[in-house]
């Protein structure tokens, strides 16, 4: 090896043996209540009255929600917003859609102005949830079918409960013929310059994702995965628009749904021994928010067996069958969802391999997918 060589595996070395030093402890940490001075530890009872109860005092409140979703573009949740406005026909729901990065800091400047404008937060950062819970400002609240939710994926106080299990893997067009399956298969040179993601410095579950592969492959992984050409965005949403579309055949890092319809035209894939992740959203009623009854029927919603079965990845209900035959997620060794929460728990290990990976792909270039909201999005979608 030459010395370029030697100072490169010593750094890797070096942020690995930190990960796995600390992961443990982490875990603790992250996983139990922090017992913030100004909580109410009650162990409340999990909500009993059914949908149809809490969207009647729903519509007595006002009928309206407004939801700050966690995402890419400002439609990527329609999905959702249409069921919940569906079986719901007379809620006003406002559903903003940004980066879960700009939505937590958008969130901690209204309650430092005390002008909160939300009622529920559903974002993959995390590592807020338990530092809302310490700061009080969070609605000690259980929803109906909080107790089927595996465990990891809510908090034993009632804080917060995770609605939905996302993940990252492979998307290919499906008139690709074998399509690269594992991390490695995709260093074949017949897919140079064919394979889109987003920028993994400027997203924290593709920056987890890459964390893992160069845990296992090294640092070369990365240097010969660029070599490739790949061609980066900002978000995920318009890699898999790209597949979709027939433009490019393969996209690396995102999202997909589970059941496979002839009709779809690419098709979502897991690999069987390199790393791929996954995590739980978790969402949250803010205890000042103006809408506390719609808030309620949405959380209750999103853990009734009718939306866990809509949602076309992973359920969080233990009790509930995921769809396209695959197991629950927390069986699969190589998502990583425990390994996630540790690592977005210590953000000075993401901020320090984010550092890393810009020295080899560069800053993130372009504006976020889903536009600039300002501090208080007054349209919702």
């Amino acid at each position: 090896m030459n010395r370029r060589d030697l100072l490169k595996a010593a750094v890797a070395t070096t942020l690995i043996a930190g990960i796995n030093a600390q992961a443990s402890e982490t875990r603790s940490s992250s996983s139990k209540s922090s017992g913030g001075k100004h909580l109410g530890m009650a162990n409340i009872p999990e909500e009993t009255k059914d949908l149809d109860t809490l969207y009647k005092e729903a519509l007595e409140e006002g009928g309206e929600l407004v939801v700050y979703a966690g995402g890419d573009t400002i439609d990527q949740q329609d999905f959702n917003a249409n069921a919940f406005r569906k079986r719901f026909p007379k809620m006003k729901l406002k559903m903003n859609v940004d980066f879960s990065k700009f939505h937590d800091a958008r969130v901690d400047i209204q309650l430092a102005n005390s002008a909160l404008a939300v009622d529920v937060v559903q974002l993959q950062e995390i590592q807020n949830f338990p530092r809302w819970k310490d700061d009080g400002v969070l609605l000690q609240y259980k929803p109906k079918g909080y107790s089927k939710v595996y465990e990891p994926f809510r908090d034993p106080d009632g804080y917060w409960v995770s609605i939905c299990v996302n993940s990252f893997a492979n998307l290919a067009h499906k008139s690709v013929k074998n399509p690269p399956i594992e991390a490695t298969d995709y260093l074949n040179p017949e897919w140079k310059g064919k394979i889109i993601l987003d920028y993994p410095n400027d997203d924290d579950a593709t920056q987890f994702l890459f964390m893992k592969v160069i845990e296992k492959h090294g640092w070369q992984w990365l240097e010969k995965f660029l070599e490739q050409d790949p061609i980066f965005a900002r978000g995920g949403q318009k890699p898999v628009d790209e597949v979709e579309s027939g433009n490019m055949p393969l996209a690396y890092g995102v999202f997909g749904p589970l059941e496979r319809n002839p009709e779809d035209p690419a098709v979502f894939s897991i690999p069987k021994h390199d790393p791929f992740m996954a995590w739980a959203q978790r969402a949250a009623i803010f205890k000042d928010c103006k809408h506390p009854a719609a808030a309620k029927l949405y959380l209750n919603w999103w853990l009734s067996e009718e939306q866990q079965n809509h949602w076309y990845q992973w359920p969080v209900r233990t009790d509930i069958i995921p769809k396209g035959g695959y197991k629950p997620i927390w069986e699969y060794e190589n998502a990583y969802v425990q390994d996630f929460i540790d690592y977005m728990m210590d953000r000075g290990k993401m901020e320090r391999f984010r550092s890393m990976l810009t020295q080899y792909i560069g800053e993130a270039k372009g504006p976020p997918s889903a536009g600039v909201l300002g501090i208080y999005p007054d349209t919702g979608h």
